[in-house]
């Protein structure tokens, strides 16, 4: 199950980048385009395992957002979504494999919990 190690990924980036600050963190955004197999649910799973041991991690969520494939055509120099995986322009035919969207895995936003004055 390569969502463990990609939860795990998660938690590194955020202590090496926000280091004590991390405990602050109410929710991680997690944005994964189709062609990176990421599972949603799969990896909420992980998400869940991995906080379970982890208590200062409780009250974290996690947010995963799926990207859509979409390529360029050289022929008419536009984008298109992929559809059932044929990456062929919709406009005029023509095969592409200029992959724009759809194979990223970042971590798209951190919020912080607010802080009692």
């Amino acid at each position: 199950m390569h969502e463990l190690s990609i939860v795990k990924d998660i938690f590194d980036t955020l202590e090496g980048h926000y280091d004590a600050k991390v405990e602050d963190i109410q929710q991680v955004q997690v944005t994964a385009g189709l062609l990176s197999n990421v599972q949603p649910v799969l990896i909420q799973n992980a998400f869940d395992a991995f906080i379970t041991d982890h208590p200062y991690y409780q009250e974290m969520e996690l947010e995963v957002l799926v990207n859509d494939i979409i390529a360029h055509c050289s022929q008419c120099n536009k984008d298109f979504q992929v559809r059932y995986h044929k990456f062929v322009c919709e406009d005029c035919g023509t095969p592409s494999a200029n992959i724009v969207q759809g194979n990223e895995l970042f971590i798209s936003k951190v919020i912080f919990k607010q802080k009692d004055h």
